[in-house]
């Protein structure tokens, strides 16, 4: 295991989008974390609905640069090429990357991309929990109406899909539906704490009431797990995080068996894949009602907020990244590949009204000097 390397994360003038000043927003990484980062030339995307930010962990010169956008509850994060959805509170916003204003950024020459907003859909609070691309659509887990929904430009959403056992449309999160896994471009899995069609009814059974769907059949393949979140199939393997347990694991989807790979030092949520490694969220989890009586609390009084890396081969860990004082919960993890240091931009009116997307046929009338003008000069198009 590589020494840890201290990074204080506090607002300064760059991250003015952020507001006004907040309680420090502390991070120690190992010098492993920044290095893996820059092998794989991506970046990580974090939400943290508790702290309400959107955190982007980029390598910088062998550091983890981890930069803060403030946000509404964020929670659910999709992620495709030179688009990001993201659930907040209340809506889910589309970013598109406009590579032209990535020039404006500071500091000059910098950034590789930049992710400006393009849509907004309100949807009310729904618990916007997991979300996924499935082609231009974006699919997410609507935990208050216990189903699988879309957007609509009409509607608050669109209901997809809902487990068997849940006998209505209400919003009164009878089952705690929360995690998603895609497979050959459909949603084929979901996890959920409870087989429970009243409200709240998960809460009862909490410690190991949680079960994982497949949509296809909605049949239930495996029972007995802890809070679970974020079903991924990756490698051949049906992957789970045993969140209630601090757990990553696999199950058989035959035999509904579940197998763990590691136990970590908080209650993980948030999962992402690239080569061999598993990036993967851990929270502390308060000391409330929802998460008194799991494995994870009974196994650790004190429990850790971070993303810790995973060989998939052998359940080691060779990296994390711990968040101390405000950040304490991690909600979504995902790896934006490609992607080195970007920014994405959501409260800055300036920058907003003069960056501009327009069409090919509209574009080829516009001058030439005005196209892709050079660090910190006005409009981008």
């Amino acid at each position: 295991m590589n020494d840890s390397t201290p990074q204080d994360d506090l607002p300064t003038a760059p991250d003015a989008a952020d507001g006004p000043a907040e309680p420090p927003l502390r991070s120690v990484h190992t010098t492993s974390f920044p290095q893996i980062l820059d092998e794989l030339g991506a970046s990580l995307l974090v939400t943290t609905y508790q702290a309400g930010k959107l955190v982007m962990l980029r390598a910088d010169a062998g550091v983890l640069n981890t930069h803060f956008r403030g946000f509404n509850k964020p929670m659910g994060l999709a992620v495709k090429p030179a688009r990001l959805a993201l659930g907040t509170a209340t809506d889910i916003v589309e970013f598109h990357d406009v590579p032209a204003v990535s020039a404006r950024l500071d500091p000059p020459r910098k950034h590789d991309a930049c992710f400006m907003p393009r849509r907004t859909n309100t949807t009310g609070d729904v618990q916007i929990h997991e979300m996924a691309w499935i082609g231009d659509e974006v699919w997410f887990a609507n935990t208050t109406f216990s189903c699988l929904a879309t957007r609509s430009d009409e509607y608050s959403f669109h209901p997809r899909w809902r487990p068997s056992f849940v006998s209505a449309y209400a919003p009164e999160d009878r089952c705690h539906l929360n995690g998603l896994c895609v497979v050959d471009g459909r949603v084929r899995y979901v996890t959920a704490l409870g087989e429970t069609d009243t409200a709240g009814g998960w809460r009862d059974n909490k410690r190991d009431g949680g079960i994982l769907i497949d949509v296809d059949s909605s049949e239930i393949i495996a029972r007995g797990l802890s809070m679970p979140h974020s079903p991924r199939y990756y490698d051949g393997r049906l992957w789970v995080l045993n969140s209630g347990s601090g757990g990553i694991g696999t199950i058989d989807p035959a035999s509904g068996r579940y197998d763990s790979l590691a136990e970590l030092p908080g209650f993980t949520r948030g999962l992402s894949f690239a080569g061999p490694l598993a990036f993967i969220g851990l929270s502390q989890v308060r000391e409330s009602a929802v998460f008194s009586g799991i494995p994870l609390v009974d196994r650790l009084e004190e429990r850790t907020c971070g993303v810790w890396v995973l060989n998939i081969h052998t359940g080691e860990t060779v990296a994390f990244v711990k968040f101390e004082d405000a950040v304490q919960e991690i909600f979504a993890v995902e790896l934006l590949p490609n992607v080195r240091f970007g920014d994405l931009i959501n409260d800055d009116p300036k920058l907003i009204a003069s960056s501009y997307v327009l069409p090919d046929e509209a574009l080829a009338d516009v001058p030439e000097n005005l196209r892709s003008p050079p660090a910190n000069d006005p409009p981008a198009s």
